[in-house]
C-alpha cells in the first residue's frame, strides 16, 4: 500500500489517481475526503493523534506499507512582517510538523519489511528565496533538512527518503500569485517552462520504483535550479 497525504486536491489527488492507474493500492489522507474516487480517510496531518489513529488501523489490519507520500501542504503568499501569527503557525504545523509526524508514525510500519520509499514535498521557494514566500519557504526548508537527516536514519533499514521541490505547478497553491510573478519564477529555472501536476506524478513513480534504490536524501527540483 501507498499512503498519500493531501489526497483530496492538487498534487495529492493527481498522484493518487496516477498510482491507482498503475495498479498500486492507495490510501488517501485528507481533511475533507468526501466523494473521492479511491479509498481515503479523514485526517489532519498537523494532528499527531489523527495520524496515530490511522497507523493503529494499519497495524490492526497487518497492512504492508511500501510507500509514503507527504503531499499535504498549504501556503500564504505574503510578506513576513504582515503575516498573521495564526497563519504562520498553520503553515508550520501543516507543512513541517505534518511531514515530521507522518514520517515518525508511518516509517515504523515500513520497518517490518525493511523496504520502502518516503517522498516529502518542498518548493522552489527555498532554493530561490522568493519574495513574499518567506514563511512558506521556512516551513519547506525545514522539510528538506529533516528529510536529509531522516534519510540517514532510515538507510540501514533499506528505506529511502527524498524530497520533490516543484516550481510553479498549476494547483490551488498558486492562488494569489499573478501570471507575471509565475513567469519571473519560471525564468529562474534551468528548464524555463511551467510544468503540470502529471510531471510531478511521473517523478513520484520513479522514486517509488526499486530502480531508484540508489537515490536517498535528495531534493529533486522539477524544472531545475
Amino acid at each position: 500500500m501507498i499512503i498519500v497525504t493531501g489526497a483530496s486536491k492538487g498534487l495529492g489527488r493527481v498522484i493518487c489517481e496516477r498510482l491507482i492507474s498503475k495498479n498500486f493500492e492507495v490510501l488517501g489522507i485528507a481533511r475533507n475526503p468526501e466523494n473521492l474516487p479511491f479509498p481515503s480517510v479523514r485526517c489532519d496531518v498537523s494532528s499527531y493523534d489523527d495520524l496515530k489513529a490511522v497507523v493503529q488501523n494499519l497495524k490492526r489490519d497487518k497492512v504492508r506499507l511500501d510507500g509514503l507520500i507527504n503531499a499535504a501542504g498549504i501556503a500564504s503568499m505574503n510578506l513576513a512582517v504582515t503575516t498573521p501569527k495564526n497563519v504562520s503557525e498553520n503553515i508550520i504545523n501543516t507543512n513541517l510538523l505534518g511531514t515530521i509526524y507522518s514520517c515518525q508514525l508511518f516509517a515504523p510500519v515500513m520497518l517490518r519489511n525493511k523496504a520502502g520509499s518516503i517522498i516529502n514535498f518542498s518548493t522552489i521557494a527555498v532554493a530561490l528565496g522568493l519574495k513574499g514566500e518567506s514563511i512558506y519557504a521556512a516551513s519547506k526548508a525545514g522539510v528538506e533538512g529533516f528529510s536529509r537527516a531522516f534519510a540517514r536514519e532510515m538507510a540501514d533499514f533499506n528505506i529511502k527518503v527524498n524530497c520533490i521541490a516543484p516550481g510553479p505547478i498549476n494547483t490551488s497553491l498558486l492562488k494569489g500569485i499573478t501570471s507575471k510573478q509565475i513567469e519571473n519564477i519560471v525564468a529562474q529555472q534551468v528548464i524555463q517552462k511551467q510544468f503540470n501536476p502529471e510531471t510531478v506524478a511521473d517523478l513520484v513513480e520513479v522514486l517509488l520504483d526499486e530502480k531508484s534504490h540508489s537515490l536517498s536524501g535528495q531534493v529533486l527540483h522539477v524544472g531545475g535550479v
